[in-house]
């Protein structure tokens, strides 16, 4: 793993390759997937079963599309009673915190005659997607699902991908706990179009949560406005802030674990002390040897993983808030202290004992987060994704009348006669 100092030349084009990594969609890909989306909202199940076909090999049809509640049950209590004990602990978490999240209505009376107000309302339906290519991660579909459902969402519909036809046991339980209403066996681009204007088979949601691939990124991405989405998920990626009171394996264990998530993946050390990163990378070479992702690895950390030699803390502080990182780990020795200073990250960890895999499975706090620096204007994933607000007003006309004047002048301010003349009628009655 290299190592470099912030004040050599070759730092600051390593952090700007890395602060742009991933940025923009290819034309030819943002073209393909355009195309697929077109097509599905213009033929609807007969494009969304012809693509399936085509990408996943899969033959579905309008009586197969939909995983049924046999088949449900079945594919769920084919996994190991200690995996689902392990899914259960981490939905326990995740609600737990979750719960806090919940929101309200209020209304208020600022005078005689006033109230104005505003009501909070689940999403009807909701989307998830869930990646079913390479791996399947229950994880991600309980922290889609569970503060769907928290929110009082009145439909959650999966959409997952099914190898040979067949719901994965670890997706079919994790839905089952987190209380997944329907789940359908479709995947990629098509599947975000089928969600996002619905067809005869699929319903259309509100909202589409949950991340994927590039073609499901870019398709979230074009989709948006005519469906709400939660983010447009990048390549993961750590940081990680340490001072020698920190274990190097631990630190070299963290970036490794990012590593292997794919080639894009970022993992990204910032140190002060040249001898501890010496140590770290050190590490690093020594524990890859023993990963079954080492070639995996070994690219993404050739590309986008560095231990970073700063001036002092303050430096990687600075460092760290300007890349906003999904996730940030303070492995120094008074991590609470520097976390007020930290504005951009999508989820803090602090310590040395509390490493991001915690909070990829069982912390309970939600592991889709914001990436390739949108951690600068967007939160994690949560209950408050999952409503919407509905102004309320009413006025008495004792109350009217006390703001008609200062109403018609602004309408006439801005050139909207009829707009005045809607407060002029009522005067004069």
């Amino acid at each position: 793993m290299k190592i470099l100092r912030t004040d050599a030349p070759e730092f600051q084009d390593f952090f700007q390759a890395l602060r742009r990594r991933g940025g923009a969609f290819a034309p030819e890909l943002v073209a393909d997937v355009a195309r697929i989306l077109a097509d599905v909202s213009a033929r609807g199940d007969e494009a969304l079963f012809s693509y399936t076909l085509k990408f996943d090999g899969l033959t579905l049809t309008a009586a197969t599309v939909e995983a049924g509640a046999d088949e449900r049950k079945e594919a769920a209590a084919a996994l190991p009673a200690a995996d689902r004990e392990v899914l259960e602990i981490a939905a326990r978490r995740i609600e737990a915190y979750h719960r806090r999240q919940t929101a309200a209505g209020y209304t208020i009376s600022d005078e005689d005659g006033v109230s104005i107000g505003q009501r909070v309302l689940p999403l009807a339906r909701a989307g998830i997607y869930a990646p079913g290519g390479k791996a399947f991660y229950p994880s991600t579909l309980l922290m889609a699902a569970i503060p769907a459902r928290i929110a009082g969402v009145g439909e959650i519909v999966l959409a997952s991908p099914a190898k040979d036809g067949r719901l994965s046991p670890l997706i079919a339980a994790a839905a089952d706990i987190a209380g997944v209403d329907r789940i359908f066996k479709i995947g990629g681009a098509q599947a975000i179009a089928a969600l996002a204007y619905g067809t005869k088979s699929v319903p259309r949601v509100d909202k589409i949560v949950g991340p994927g691939n590039a073609f499901v990124a870019a398709a979230k991405k074009l989709v948006f406005g005519q469906v709400a989405i939660d983010m447009i998920a990048g390549p993961s990626e750590v940081v990680i802030i340490a001072d020698r009171t920190a274990r190097p394996a631990f630190a070299a264990a963290d970036l490794l674990a990012q590593a292997e998530h794919d080639e894009m993946a970022a993992a990204v050390l910032f140190t002060p002390d040249a001898e501890w990163a010496k140590l770290a990378a050190e590490e690093v070479a020594r524990q890859i040897e023993a990963l079954p992702k080492k070639s995996i690895i070994e690219k993404s950390l050739s590309r986008y993983g560095a231990v970073i030699i700063t001036a002092d803390l303050d430096e990687a502080v600075t460092l760290a808030n300007l890349f906003a990182p999904e996730h940030l780990e303070l492995m120094v020795e008074n991590p609470a202290a520097l976390l007020d200073r930290i504005c951009n990250a999508g989820s803090v960890f602090l310590g040395s004992y509390t490493p991001e895999a915690l909070g990829d499975y069982t912390a309970g706090a939600n592991h889709i987060l914001p990436t390739e620096g949108t951690a600068r204007f967007s939160s994690p994933l949560g209950v408050y994704d999952f409503y919407k607000r509905m102004s309320v007003l009413s006025f008495s006309e004792a109350a009217f009348t006390r703001l008609a004047g200062p109403t018609r002048h602004f309408a006439q301010m801005e050139g909207l006669a009829a707009h005045a003349n809607a407060v002029a009628v009522r005067e004069k009655e």
